[in-house]
């Protein structure tokens, strides 16, 4: 077993086909053929079913597919160790839609304008989701809103975060907004809520649980993205939660209204990492970048 089989596996199956495969890689069909036939004789497994259109991973497939992973990012460790790789290489980033959208971009302008031989590979989940590809070696840092049960994995707070009920930029909102405690009236109206994995979500659940015990929202559609949910909340199919700093642009120009929930409603956006891990040189350097930088934190 080589390198290059590895790379072609993970190639097939990502593009899902050898012709794909082939031209990411720049090889031909025979010779994408020729890798994975000598992976499977040397595994005595079949990774691929060839039949159809698209080509998938076997049972078998699926389950190299993560140790595939986990040895090419070993490998790339190691060469960057050996070379001093903390000014240069790539760092793989797993983050869930708040910190993709509305931290990350600020944190990786700022470190790339002093480390510009870094790149970046972001991979957008939702927070259960970057736990999954944390786990895989899909990625080497996550960034969350929500710290999980998971035992393997280390989360450290970098920025603070405040929920907030946004509605569309009516007067009868308004209204409803200028009586004492409308929290409870407003959760009557129908509302849009995140995806089930969404860090965001589980923290409204947990917030209604404490503050507003019984009370069920009227859910009429779930999205898993903050910037459809806010057009969809400002054309008027209902209210949701976001994370305050996800609505700020809307409300700045107007085409929302932003009612943020008590204090107990505020949470942490995570770093996280994998606890046995040893990070590359280069992300050992962007971690230890955004803890200086972080926010004050919870004592």
């Amino acid at each position: 077993m080589d390198f290059r089989q590895l790379e072609v596996f993970l190639a097939v199956v990502e593009e899902g086909g050898f012709s794909r495969a082939g031209e990411k890689l720049y090889l031909t069909q025979p010779t994408i053929s020729a890798h994975i036939s000598t992976l499977e004789n040397e595994l005595g497994q079949r990774l691929l079913e060839r039949g159809g259109k698209e080509i998938r991973p076997t049972e078998s497939g699926r389950r190299f597919y993560v140790y595939a992973r986990r040895m090419l990012a070993l490998r790339g460790e190691a060469l960057a160790a050996m070379r001093g790789g903390a000014e240069n290489g790539s760092i793989d980033i797993a983050a869930s839609s708040v910190p993709a959208q509305y931290l990350l971009p600020e944190l990786v302008a700022e470190y790339h304008a002093q480390h510009p031989e870094i790149s970046f590979n972001i991979l957008r989940a939702d927070s259960a989701g970057v736990l999954r590809r944390l786990r895989e070696g899909a990625a080497e840092i996550g960034f969350c809103g929500s710290a999980e049960s998971e035992e393997s994995c280390e989360f450290l707070p970098v920025a603070e975060d405040r929920l907030a009920l946004i509605l569309p930029d009516k007067p009868v909102y308004r209204r409803m907004l200028a009586e004492p405690s409308p929290l409870a009236a407003l959760l009557t109206q129908p509302m849009i809520s995140r995806e089930a994995g969404s860090g965001t979500r589980r923290e409204f659940e947990r917030y209604l649980q404490r503050s507003l015990p019984g009370v069920k929202p009227h859910v009429i559609a779930e999205m898993d993205d903050p910037e459809a949910i806010k057009r969809a909340v400002a054309a008027g199919l209902g209210i949701a939660v976001l994370s305050a700093r996800a609505a700020e642009d809307y409300v700045r120009f107007g085409e929302l209204l932003s009612w943020p929930l008590d204090e107990t409603a505020t949470r942490w956006l995570y770093l996280v990492r994998r606890k046995k891990d040893i990070p590359s040189p280069a992300a050992r350097a962007f971690i230890d970048f955004v803890l200086h930088r972080r926010e004050t934190i919870p004592q």
